[in-house]
């Protein structure tokens, strides 16, 4: 049976693509192994992948004790499946804090470093005689990762090796860096098709703060206004999700690529306490502009602890 591996649920570009370049790695040394997703990408991912000729990975909806697992891009069990736990997880390989919450029977590998992106750890992992071995569009995965994850450098995630990893493998695949990361944030900007439950979905994660449960959503995109004309209904929604899931509160951050700076739905009076509280702001609407704000794990969390 196939090692399994995958990334967190509402999967990103580097979930994704970090799975499937983990895929090549294990079968380059001979352990077999499938890349999977827990949901359905982003339109950006969807891009890179097209990009560089891979189809979309499978769709895992359940794993069992039988599963050895790979775990990236996240260490959360809140993240993952409810009975995580029971499967034979061998590795954990990630990029954000240590969350706690999985157990396994036995020592496993586990590599979480402070960069910007799970393909720059995987990077680090690799010797210079397996990274040469690497295929082209494996490399152009791992390319696509950093540039997501740090905003094309913009995220204040980003570190000076995550910058020298992402030169390293441009000019490995001689492509203009800028103009294929222009390419990435256009494809995540298209976005009109989405319902608004989709768009509060789309790039979100559950995390309890301070007593309280949070979804906090991240849009990133260079055309802010294709999600931001649309408040009316998705503030409706977000009550909405609010409601089913039991939760405190739904914070939606649309980030502007472009101008460096998120929008905070306020959709109550207690986003609208939190906005104040925890970024200095001031809201007079159901909008709020938090200048310098585009990283979720750098910015957003810690402000809200």
């Amino acid at each position: 049976m196939s090692v399994k591996i995958f990334g967190h649920k509402s999967p990103d570009t580097d979930a994704t693509a970090a799975a499937l370049v983990w895929e090549w790695y294990m079968n380059y040394k001979g352990i077999d192994a499938k890349a999977y997703v827990l949901g359905t990408p982003n339109t950006e991912t969807l891009f890179v992948l097209k990009h560089w000729g891979f189809d979309l990975p499978e769709i895992l909806n359940s794993v069992s004790a039988n599963d050895q697992t790979v775990i990236v891009d996240t260490n959360n069990p809140a993240e993952l499946f409810d009975n995580i736990n029971e499967t034979q997880i061998i590795q954990i390989i990630d990029h954000h804090k240590l969350v706690g919450g999985i157990e396994t029977p036995a020592p496993i590998e586990i590599c979480i470093k402070p960069l910007a992106s799970t393909a720059s750890v995987m990077f680090t992992i690799m010797s210079e005689s397996e990274i040469a071995q690497m295929p082209s569009n494996i490399k152009g995965l791992m390319l696509s990762c950093i540039l997501s994850d740090t905003l094309e450098f913009r995220s204040p995630t980003t570190t000076e090796k995550d910058k020298e990893i992402a030169a390293t493998l441009a000019q490995q695949l001689e492509i203009d860096m800028q103009a294929y990361a222009t390419n990435m944030f256009e494809a995540k900007s298209d976005v009109s098709h989405f319902s608004d439950e989709e768009l509060i979905k789309m790039d979100s994660k559950k995390y309890e703060v301070g007593g309280k449960k949070y979804r906090i959503s991240v849009l990133e995109t260079t055309a802010p206004n294709i999600v931001l004309d649309r408040k009316d209904s998705i503030i409706n929604t977000i009550e909405t999700v609010k409601t089913e899931e039991s939760l405190d509160e739904v914070l939606l951050f649309v980030i502007d690529i472009l101008r460096e700076e998120a929008t905070l739905f306020v959709p109550n009076d207690v986003v609208k306490e939190v906005a104040e509280k925890s970024f200095n702001a001031n809201p007079t609407s159901e909008l709020v502009v938090l200048p310098g704000i585009v990283s979720r794990k750098k910015q957003i969390i810690p402000a809200l602890g």
